[in-house]
């Protein structure tokens, strides 16, 4: 199993080089990051875990920032986002932003998208929060047009672009989304509770899942298998990846068990020191 690791980098915690040398020097797999814009103070959005919201989810450093820092200073790490807020990016943009990131990295990067849970900072960037699943698909479809060989044209309710030239391309090769449709750019995990509007969005948009914690597993893996391979999805083609995940050696083997071939680990939003400690404490796992 690989062992990935996410953090809360902030302007007061360890440094993307310092601990993306750290994590290759002992041979963990990647290194995601998490993303936020800001926490708007006035927010009747409750925190996604309950209780206060922690003051790490204000401070969080750019991921692509952040994540061009890591892969600069490493040779074997990926890098990944968990994960982006698509409907909050201007599309055009974004896709210019993850292609150049995965170009520089040869390949690298991970793309985790998903919806978002805080209402007040999606409003502040003009998503109608009703409407924000259709805008993250229309948005995806969009950047893929981007990313294909070919000029195309992309028009959808929430974004167009005319055929144009966009370069660099990603690095990472197409694969099949289903016979005959290619799915272009960087590996894609979509973050989310598990269900049937999710488990659908999976299959029609991404490469797999990103589940935070990890949690019920055992029962939404199958439903998930059933809705991929339905939809002429390959089988063995689908990657689940539990984020965000407290490891003990009995959850890691369960969820090889499972099958799943990574899994990413919780670090501290913390300074060079205990995040280092938390990593050797982390490398019995490895």
């Amino acid at each position: 199993m690989r062992i990935a690791t996410t953090i809360f980098l902030t302007d007061r915690t360890v440094t993307p080089v310092r601990l993306a040398r750290s994590l290759e020097e002992r041979g963990f797999h990647a290194l995601y990051l998490p993303e936020h814009t800001h926490i708007p103070v006035s927010r009747d959005t409750g925190a996604p875990m309950g209780g206060d919201l922690p003051e790490e989810y204000g401070r969080t450093l750019d991921p692509f920032v952040a994540l061009a820092q890591a892969a600069a200073v490493t040779r074997r790490l990926r890098v990944g986002t968990g994960i982006t807020l698509v409907a909050q990016h201007d599309p055009i943009v974004l896709a210019k932003q993850v292609a150049t990131l995965d170009h520089l990295s040869g390949g690298r990067l991970t793309f985790g998208v998903g919806y978002g849970w805080n209402v007040e900072e999606a409003a502040d960037h003009g998503v109608d929060w009703r409407t924000r699943r259709e805008r993250v698909h229309d948005h995806l479809a969009l950047m893929r047009t981007l990313w294909a060989p070919d000029p195309a044209a992309h028009t959808g309710p929430y974004a167009s672009v005319s055929a144009s030239a966009a370069h660099p391309k990603p690095a990472q090769t197409p694969r099949e989304l289903t016979p005959g449709r290619p799915l272009h750019g960087p590996r894609t995990l979509l973050g989310g509770a598990a269900g049937p509007k999710l488990f659908a969005a999976i299959t029609a948009h991404a490469d797999g899942w990103l589940p935070i914690g990890g949690g019920g597993l055992t029962e939404s893996l199958p439903a998930l298998r059933r809705v991929w391979e339905a939809a002429g999805r390959d089988p063995k083609a689908l990657q689940v990846v539990p984020y965000a995940v407290r490891p003990n050696p009995g959850k890691l083997a369960h969820y090889a068990d499972l099958g799943i071939e990574e899994v990413v680990l919780q670090l501290p939003p913390a300074r060079e020191a205990e995040v280092l400690r938390v990593l050797d404490e982390y490398a019995q796992y490895l």
